[in-house]
């Protein structure tokens, strides 16, 4: 064995469930299956993947639970037939939560739509759009003083869909409310549900964007939302060289 390899700091554990979760979605990938199309079995799942049942099962519920696979009982399990506007089958299902290429795209692809939307909304939002920004951004607030992730990531969605809104623009809405889904995914798959270190930054961050939208300054609304994006990239980024590299 290669001495440095030996020395290697053993890679973060992740449950077989979430690994099996991962493969499941490769498969599907694999067998360029569509929305709508029935799955292998899950005891068939388990023989392909070397595992049992029961972990197979627990790889389901999760992607059920993300609007993935869609179990259906006496009749099996069938690739979600989602009908959103980045899960269609237009799209092909063709996004796997722990394909850093795939991740990254998603980064990019966020960081157009939320300029975008920051910097419309800061010439559209109305008094009452306004106020649900400003109570999404005291929700994040909360929840990282609390140390409630669960509020946190609350006020993150209603945040970011409610910034989007503002912009009065309603492909703008589909696509960020989409994006922000797959992400999810990402984190639930990738990274155990794991916030991360970036929430007292990102706080700070939504104050700026609300700030620029209320004051009407596209351009700063714009920046504020690109530096946002870009942070919360590199937070991801740090994540999985620690989940990797220990």
């Amino acid at each position: 064995m290669d001495a440095d390899a030996a020395h290697a700091p053993p890679a973060a554990y992740r449950p077989g469930y979430e690994l099996v979760a991962e493969r499941i979605l490769q498969l599907i990938a694999e067998l360029e299956l569509r929305p709508g199309d029935r799955m292998p079995t899950e005891n068939e799942l388990a023989r392909r993947m070397g595992t049992s049942r029961t972990v197979v099962r627990e790889a389901v519920k999760i992607l059920s639970a993300l609007g993935r696979v869609h179990a259906h009982k006496g009749r099996g399990l069938y690739v979600a037939d989602d009908d959103g506007m980045l899960g269609s089958s237009r799209w092909g299902g063709f996004f796997l939560p722990t394909n850093l290429d795939h991740v990254y795209m998603l980064f990019e692809f966020r960081r157009v739509q939320e300029t975008a939307a920051a910097r419309i909304a800061a010439t559209r939002a109305t008094p009452a759009e306004l106020r649900a920004i400003e109570i999404a951004a005291e929700l994040c607030r909360e929840g990282h003083v609390t140390g409630q992730a669960a509020l946190f990531e609350r006020g993150d969605d209603d945040f970011h869909l409610g910034i989007a809104a503002a912009s009065h623009n309603q492909f703008l809405l589909a696509a960020v409310r989409q994006a922000r889904r797959l992400q999810r995914q990402s984190n639930v798959i990738g990274r155990n549900g794991a916030v991360g270190s970036h929430t007292a930054e990102a706080v700070e961050e939504h104050a700026a964007i609300y700030r620029a939208i209320r004051e009407g300054n596209e351009d700063a609304a714009a920046a504020a939302a690109a530096v946002h994006v870009d942070r919360t990239l590199e937070e991801y980024r740090r994540e999985i060289q620690r989940r990797v590299f220990g």
